[in-house]
């Protein structure tokens, strides 16, 4: 099967939502445009091959629920900006980078095996909640938002991330 290449048209149309979105939410976009609409191409690459935007850097399983972690942006987006100034694929950049005091560089992988992924989920399934809470406490997995009800938000209101992108945290 061919890969259909994104046109230019739906290439800044998604970097240009994309860049609304990251600003409107305190983060940046790669002031390196050529390299961002790479990426952003990956993107659209992957929506089509996957039905998600899985990050345009990592092997995507094609399966969704074992790919909620990598679906951009990604659950490592916000520890890597921290500690590198930059994300895995350089999408995102901290503001040191955009005033070009630092500049994006290569990071080491954050994303846990498939092994320790499974691993993972298994004790979280084996928790029991020491809680009286009214509402389950849900949190988003990509800015770690906290709220308090029945189900997660359909779009979490600090990072633009969709509904399945939240776990239950309490």
């Amino acid at each position: 099967m061919k890969e259909i290449e994104p046109d230019r048209e739906e290439i800044d149309s998604l970097y240009e939502k994309l860049n609304r979105d990251a600003e409107a939410g305190g983060y940046h976009l790669n002031p390196d445009i050529e390299v961002t609409k790479e990426l952003v191409k990956g993107l659209i690459i992957n929506k089509t091959r996957y039905g998600y935007e899985a990050c345009p850097c990592r092997l995507a399983s094609g399966i969704k629920e074992g790919d909620l972690d990598i679906i951009c942006p990604c659950d490592y987006r916000d520890p890597d900006l921290s500690e590198y100034d930059t994300c895995y694929c350089s999408l995102y950049v901290s503001n040191e980078v955009v005033q070009r005091k630092k500049s994006a560089k290569p990071i080491p992988e954050r994303r846990p095996t498939e092994e320790e992924r499974k691993v993972k989920k298994d004790r979280v399934k084996d928790q029991t909640t020491l809680t009286t809470l009214t509402y389950p406490v849900w949190r988003c997995r990509v800015c770690g938002y906290l709220c308090a009800r029945n189900e997660p938000p359909g779009t979490c209101p600090v990072c633009k991330a969709k509904k399945e992108r939240f776990e239950r945290f309490i």
